[in-house]
């Protein structure tokens, strides 16, 4: 008499290897081929873009920080409140009533600030991006801030103008996406500029 399939321990065998096998081929072997093959082909990208002053880290190229005062460039707003943990956007609609209000208020608040007609306020620095950490901002709203930043540090515009257009990136490849600048990037060269006065 042949015993019960739940006894036997030749049919528990495959049930038990089959998910040991998957879970180290699948599992663990794709996810370090994976990892391997992008630090080979993107060592930066694949370690967070960091940047580093010496051995300490400042933040990443990818992720937006907040920064306040009339001395630095300031990035787009953030719903996350520049928390990579709790990325998000509003997700308010465009008609929402709050939605347009609180763009009104920041459109004031920037053209105050920037000493600029609220009709140049660019979009992006009164609006989130989707994700709410992007580190990047329009040319045109890294410009409108060149003269606080200026008058703040007690530099040129033309130097403060130049270093705008030495962080000015262009489109992806030449072809996708919009030119931008990466405010952390901008901000660290900045410093560098002002510490050589």
């Amino acid at each position: 008499m042949s015993p019960h399939p739940l006894q036997d321990r030749a049919a528990w065998r495959p049930a038990l290897v089959l998910p040991l096998v998957a879970l180290l081929i699948m599992g663990l072997s794709y996810s370090l081929l994976g990892t391997g093959l992008a630090r080979a082909a993107f060592p930066d990208q694949a370690t967070g873009s960091l940047l580093r002053r010496g051995d300490t880290v400042i933040g990443s190229a990818l992720v937006a920080q907040p920064f306040t005062g009339d001395a630095w460039f300031h990035p787009r707003p953030s719903a996350a409140g520049y928390d990579p943990m709790s990325a998000a956007g509003s997700n308010q609609a465009r008609s929402n009533p709050e939605a347009i209000k609180r763009v009104d208020d920041a459109i004031a608040e920037v053209a105050r600030a920037e000493g600029v007609p609220p009709s140049q306020v660019p979009t992006d620095m009164v609006t989130e991006s989707g994700g709410g950490l992007d580190p990047d901002i329009s040319p045109a709203a890294a410009r409108i801030q060149v003269a606080r930043v200026a008058r703040a540090r007690g530099m040129s515009l033309e130097k403060v103008t130049a270093l705008v257009q030495a962080n000015t990136a262009g489109k992806q490849f030449g072809v996708f996406g919009q030119p931008r600048v990466n405010v952390l990037k901008l901000n660290l060269a900045l410093e560098a500029e002002a510490s050589k006065q």
